[in-house]
């Protein structure tokens, strides 16, 4: 009996203190109170009585007392309880002078808000002396060494003041204690590595929500581009970058956002997409003076990258017209993409009067250089869809490998049997259904970067089917 009265008032202690700041009449109060006796009566006699009720008398106790609770308010004068508040706001148009300016300082100001917000670095350089404070087995010739428990962090949240407290919080401590195999302690590197690396991800967030015009999380190509390029002087890897060039190198650095990042190709991709991918990690990694050779040439983003894609482009346009023809883009790579695939590629891609332009180009260049990731597979199965059905079949694979066989022809080798080829291909995708390759099927199996490589060029099939020897020949290098 003692345990149900304290439990009663420890009950009314926490609903008063949840509803203390609520302003309630008398007759709100009273009508509550009643409410509350009442279930509570209820619940003694069912405890009393040991009976049970059916689903249908409780829903019928719940709808009558949210009535109670709820009709002295709708029929009251309190406005707010007549109609659901507006939420939706159109975006003002272009001839709304007043309302865009309106709306750019408000953003601007909401900015500048979240912006002071964050750790500078003298407050990180605070930060790391509490740390190792904390603990006097530190030794500064290993960081590893220091480590921190859950009072020791809280003992540092609440000595290092409130601007603090976002980053110090028990879950932060629960997942970085899961990741170092969950001993009741995180070692203070590994925090002040969350902290550094949170606060430049919102620095980046606040900093590209600047070149977000409309204020939806997205940025267009054209934002991305404006974005690059005031990014480009602070690049020491990008110093040489030619004048004239440099209009190409923004288009050519955006356009990988756009490929990966933009999949339903609406012009589009979303500020959060573009902080969670590797993108602006590889981009701001060119701040670095002395990045090596071997590095930059492996990211997309370096002068070497750009300049090696911008000069095949140049080197494929024999007429100089700044465009590509089907016959002048047969040239690329090694030369054997089949012609059937080129003219898929020309109906489903956007062309000028027949020729291709730098950016689709651009495309076309990362689905066929990094054929074993999602958005590329996505890209390729729609040039090879030549039915738009959503599956490849029998038939498609024939289509496509045909031009395999020609070329194999037109080289003096002896075509290979197409319904072994086949059977392969099934046999490596292992789709759902029996007769049918979807794109799921391609991104599951893990091996649809060979599969359609089969069909696209010569040289794609000459070395799946030489992969035994290529290996050893490898293994023996």
């Amino acid at each position: 009996m003692a345990e149900n009265t304290s439990d009663d008032k420890t009950e009314d202690k926490v609903n008063n203190n949840v509803c203390e700041n609520v302003e309630t009449s008398p007759v709100q109060n009273e009508l509550n109170n009643k409410l509350k006796n009442r279930v509570k009566n209820y619940i003694k006699k069912l405890e009393d009585t040991g009976s049970v009720t059916t689903k249908e008398e409780s829903e019928k106790i719940e709808i009558e007392t949210f009535k109670q609770l709820y009709k002295p308010k709708l029929d009251g004068n309190q406005e707010t309880y007549k109609k659901i508040p507006k939420f939706y706001f159109k975006l003002p148009r272009s001839d709304e002078v007043l309302a865009q300016k309106l709306r750019e300082e408000t953003r601007a100001q909401f900015l500048q808000k979240k912006s002071k917000e964050l750790l500078d670095n003298s407050e990180l350089k605070h930060l790391w002396s509490l740390l190792e404070k904390s603990n006097g087995n530190y030794s500064p010739s290993s960081n590893d060494d220091l480590t921190i428990d859950y009072m020791q962090y809280r003992k540092i949240r609440d000595e290092a003041g409130p601007k603090y407290r976002p980053y110090f919080t028990a879950e932060v401590f629960g997942r970085l204690q899961a990741a170092e195999g969950g001993f009741g302690k995180v070692r203070g590197v590994s925090l002040f590595n969350y902290v550094m690396r949170r606060v430049w991800l919102q620095q980046t967030r606040i900093g590209l929500s600047l070149y977000d015009v409309t204020g939806q999380g997205y940025l267009t190509e054209h934002d991305l581009e404006s974005y690059i390029a005031e990014l480009v002087p602070s690049l020491a890897a990008l110093d040489g970058l030619d004048s004239s060039f440099s209009s190409f190198y923004v288009c050519t650095a955006a356009r990988k956002f756009l490929f990966f990042l933009d999949p339903l190709r609406v012009g589009r991709v979303r500020i959060r997409d573009v902080l969670s991918c590797s993108f602006l990690d590889d981009l701001l990694e060119l701040r670095e003076e002395d990045l090596p050779m071997e590095l930059q040439e492996q990211n997309w983003f370096s002068a070497a990258s750009a300049l090696r894609v911008y000069g095949q482009y140049l080197n494929l346009d024999r007429d100089h017209n700044g465009m590509l023809s089907i016959n002048e883009l047969a040239g690329y790579g090694s030369g054997t993409l089949t012609r059937a695939f080129l003219q898929r590629v020309f109906q489903q891609c956007l062309t000028y009067d027949g020729e291709m332009d730098y950016k689709t180009y651009l495309d076309l260049v990362l689905a066929l250089e990094n054929r074993k990731q999602p958005a590329a597979l996505a890209y390729l199965f729609r040039v090879l869809d030549i039915n738009s059905q959503g599956y490849l079949d029998a038939f498609t694979l024939n289509y496509f490998f045909k031009a395999i066989q020609e070329q194999m022809v037109a080289h003096g080798a002896e075509p290979v049997n197409f319904d072994d080829v086949k059977d392969e291909i099934f046999d490596m995708i292992r789709p759902e259904h029996p007769s049918r390759i979807t794109l799921q099927d391609l991104v599951r199996s893990g091996h649809g970067h060979t599969a359609v490589s089969i069909l696209l060029e010569l040289h794609g099939f000459w070395a799946y089917e030489n992969r035994e020897a290529l290996a050893a020949a490898g293994d023996h290098s």
